[in-house]
């Protein structure tokens, strides 16, 4: 079965659309819940909405019956502000001559007592005309009053509503007006939701969306590096849709939300206690707060009871402003420093003389300044004659404000007479403030927006209107989306769909030396741009030190983030970067690898050039190459004397004394040529050390070769018929075999030398802090040419040296040279690997110790031997015992 309501929007639609509708049953309007209202009656008349009693009767629901609504009490001031704007304005507008010149503005004001069904059904009732029938004659809406004769005037429906004072009430009341296109214009409904002109495509505001005041609060995490927050939001469409938005700009920003708690009015108690625990016990020393003030009053509230006092608040434009809060001695020890955003500040000339000038004596039938004085100064304001059943009715509709008569019961005892005297002169209140207008000034804008588009409806000029007898709300809704206005203070205003463009003030809660909070401006929001002054602002206790609210500290330069695992992203660990790689700001999240020529510092803050590295004759490693080459070099030359001396003894002469000086003096150039290795590289250094080294083992190595043919020689030729062998292994013959061996490998340095030579290069592939400066073999081919030609004069030395070792003579050289060759294989064949696998300097130090080792491995097992007889035991040395066999 359809309601009241629906029954009276059918009727108001049939008579907007011109649908004929049946009245099939006798019905009666479903009246707002509160009988008190604000009227001024004239020729187009506004509607307005205002939370002005805030504590209404609790009454338990059965669901049985028509709800059944108690009176509200509890008058607010500061929503009482707000509405004596809209009468300011109206009165403002129909004294100037030009704006809508033979027209006069009035206005009906009720009550929503913060709860959406009064708000929507006050709404219905503005809409639908203040009547007790269903006749769809009461729904008309002329534009002169005296054209109804019959109807009160208080009962005329309105085309434009202001108010809607929260989203959720804005959207019920867009939503519900929308199909009779009744333009709504709000001046606190903010939700981002209702900037969508499809789904409330009659819906207005004087007040910024969320959107930027949310961007605003997340600009503001971020720039102080707040990454771990905490929220309380009103369980709404006001906070759930605000937290929306800010988690929206928090994202992917390094900004985390450790909780988020809800309140909701009809649950308050119990919801702020939870609140109150969960921030507590958090470790986010940020709170934002996306609620109303009387909830956020309770919360803080219960804050300082609990003791909570090292937490920074952000604070909405809901709440960032309340003189409520502000005064509250209790809230200060939790509140100070509070940094909030709030709506923009303005002033209206004269309107605070005008809410000084109230008084009942001038408007006898204000209820709500009725309500007003007795609430200030404990009087009753003009009781006698509100109780008179004398007052004509006449007198009732001619005041300048009006309302139902209240039926108190009899048997309340009425507060005393006033005096009279009573004036607003001097007090000091949130009503008699006016030195930061905001919500006011958003109220005082929307009615000079309705004005404005009036203006444009009734085609005004400079002296009159074109009056019509009844205005289409169609009509005024498009020119409302048109409205493009210079205010009286000079300030641009027109509407970008629903919304203006946005303004705010950034604002500090900072505690004076007495004790009280006090709202200091420090910086403000134009659109998506914020402008704060830092050195303004009073943190928390009244520190100037920015509070730190993080899950973990920042990550410090040299170190890298590490999301813990299951956590949220702003809880991490710090990881040092591995070596090769830096981190130079603070909070990376990756380590960047240097430059192939660079190397990270001890800190791991920045790159720094890699240090030549390269083996010197100053470090440890050449200091004993250079000592173990030098005795090499002295020991050769030690025998070369001892040889010398002897010369002419049967052990020197027996195994060809000359090729045994040329040996040893080609094993000294193996010893002096690997300290060519040792020292910074050169291009001449690099070309010299290679040749030096092949042709000195290539001149070594011919020697062992030639003197193991000249032992084979000599027994083969001692056989029958092999009398002639020798004369192919005479002195010149070995020294011509030694030269072209020789020559062979000089043929081929000169070659590698001639076509891609050693250079100097830096060595970049082995990672860490030095860079190897070594020198470039140019052609593999060459290098392996001159080792392999080594290596095959080597094996080759070996295999006729082991034929040879069983041959008759008491000293038989071959197995010395035997012996030795197998250590200079064995050592050559272990340097190839390790050659290879070898890093930095160490390639160079491997090639000199192989170096090395050969050549001792030669001199001991060439020479060792023969000195020892020739020095220590002389008696062997003679022609008798080496002929023995």
């Amino acid at each position: 079965m359809a309601g009241p309501n629906s029954l009276l929007l059918l009727s108001v639609v049939g008579q907007q659309t011109g649908l004929n509708v049946v009245q099939a049953i006798v019905c009666s309007h479903w009246g707002a819940p509160s009988d008190k209202s604000l009227f001024q009656d004239g020729d187009v008349i506004i509607g307005g909405l205002f939370n002005l009693y805030l504590i209404p009767t609790t009454v338990d629901e059965d669901y049985t019956k028509k709800p059944h609504y108690e009176s509200c009490t509890g008058l607010e001031l500061v929503p009482l502000k707000y509405s004596y704007a809209m009468v300011f304005a109206v009165e403002e507008i129909n004294r100037n001559n030009t704006l809508l010149p033979g027209v006069k503005l009035g206005y009906r004001i009720l009550d929503s007592c913060s709860l959406y069904p009064w708000a929507l059904q006050g709404a219905m009732s503005l809409v639908g005309g203040d009547t007790q029938s269903c006749n769809l004659k009461a729904f008309t809406a002329p534009v002169a009053s005296d054209e109804q004769p019959g109807v009160r005037a208080g009962g005329l429906p309105v085309p434009l509503i202001i108010g809607a004072a929260s989203s959720t009430t804005g959207i019920m009341m867009s939503s519900t007006l929308a199909p009779l296109s009744v333009p709504v214009i709000s001046y606190l409904a903010s939700c981002p939701c209702l900037s969508d002109r499809l789904k409330y495509p009659n819906f207005f505001r004087t007040i910024p969306s969320d959107v930027y005041q949310a961007w605003a609060m997340a600009r503001l995490a971020i720039r102080f590096h707040w990454t771990w927050i905490g929220a309380v939001v009103e369980n709404n469409d006001y906070g759930q849709l605000a937290i929306q938005v800010f988690q929206k700009e928090i994202f992917g920003k390094g900004v985390c939300l450790e909780f988020i708690e809800t309140l909701k009015k009809e649950t308050i108690v119990t919801d702020v206690k939870r609140a109150a625990l969960t921030i507590q016990a958090s470790t986010a020393r940020v709170i934002l707060i996306f609620c109303w003030y009387t909830e956020v009053k309770k919360l803080l509230l219960e804050l300082a009871k609990r003791n909570v006092t090292d937490r920074q608040f952000l604070a909405s434009e809901a709440w960032s402003t309340s003189d409520e809060l502000l005064q509250d001695q209790t809230i200060s020890k939790v509140a100070n420093g509070v940094l909030g955003v709030a709506i923009r500040s303005s002033t209206i000339p004269g309107f605070e003389k005008y809410l000084r000038s109230l008084h009942p004596n001038r408007h006898p039938n204000d209820v709500f300044l009725r309500d007003f004085w007795q609430k200030e100064f404990g009087c009753s304001p003009l009781s006698s004659y509100f109780s008179s059943p004398l007052i004509p009715t006449s007198d009732y509709l001619s005041n300048v404000s009006t309302s139902s008569t209240d039926n108190v019961p009899p048997q309340k005892i009425s507060p005393p007479s006033c005096s009279g005297t009573e004036s607003l002169e001097n007090v000091q209140n949130h009503f008699t403030d006016t030195s930061q207008l905001r919500v006011a000034y958003n109220v005082y804008l929307a009615v000079y927006a309705a004005a404005h588009a009036l203006h444009s409806l009734l085609s005004c000029n400079t002296h009159t209107c074109t009056i019509q007898k009844h205005i289409k709300h169609i009509e005024l809704l498009q020119h409302l989306n048109k409205v493009n206005i210079t205010t009286p203070h000079g300030e641009r205003f027109y509407f970008q769909g629903a919304d203006i463009p946005a303004m705010y003030d950034l604002v500090n809660w900072q505690k004076q030396p007495e004790g009280q909070l006090r709202l200091v401006l420090v910086g403000r929001v134009d659109g998506f741009n914020l402008h704060l002054n830092e050195s303004a602002v009073q943190w928390i206790s009244g520190s100037t030190q920015v509070p730190i609210s993080v899950c973990s500290e920042s990550c410090p330069p040299g170190t890298r983030k590490a999301n813990r695992k299951g956590e949220p992203l702003c809880c991490f660990d710090c990881i040092p970067c591995t070596e090769g790689e830096i981190s130079n700001e603070t909070g990376s999240l990756h380590c960047e690898q240097c430059p192939s020529e660079f190397w990270s510092n001890v800190e791991r803050t920045a790159c720094i050039p890699r240090q030549l590295d390269f083996l010197s004759f100053n470090e440890t490693l050449g200091i004993i190459l250079t000592t173990v080459a030098a005795s090499g070099v002295v020991v050769t030359t030690a025998v070369f004397v001892v040889f010398r001396c002897y010369r002419q003894t049967p052990m020197v002469r027996a195994n060809n004394s000359e090729l045994s000086f040329l040996l040893l003096l080609s094993l000294k150039l193996c010893f002096l040529c690997s300290l060519v290795f040792i020292g910074r590289p050169s291009v001449w250094s690099c070309r010299f050390q290679q040749a030096a080294f092949g042709i000195s083992f290539v001149l070594c190595v011919s020697c062992l070769l030639v003197k193991t043919l000249v032992v084979l020689a000599v027994f083969r030729s001692a056989r029958p018929g092999a009398e002639n062998l020798m004369k192919w292994f005479g002195p010149v013959q070995q020294r011509g075999s030694v030269f072209l061996f020789t020559c062979i490998q000089v043929i081929i340095c000169t070659t590698w030398l001639s076509i891609s030579p050693p250079v100097p290069r830096r060595d970049l592939g082995f990672q860490g802090s030095k860079v190897t400066l070594e020198c470039a073999m140019g052609s593999l081919v060459g290098f392996s040419l001159v080792l392999g030609y080594i290596g095959l004069l080597a094996c080759t030395c070996l295999l006729l040296a082991f034929l040879a070792r069983n041959l008759p003579d008491n000293f038989n050289e071959a197995k010395l040279i035997t012996f030795s060759m197998l250590i200079f294989c064995a050592v050559w064949v272990a340097f190839v690997p390790a050659y290879v696998s070898s890093p930095g300097k160490y390639v160079v130090a491997v090639e000199i110790f192989a170096i090395l080792a050969s050549s001792y491995g030669l001199l001991l097992c060439i020479f060792a031997p023969k000195c020892f007889i020739i020095l220590l035991r002389p008696e062997k040395n003679t022609k008798k015992q080496l002929m023995a066999r």
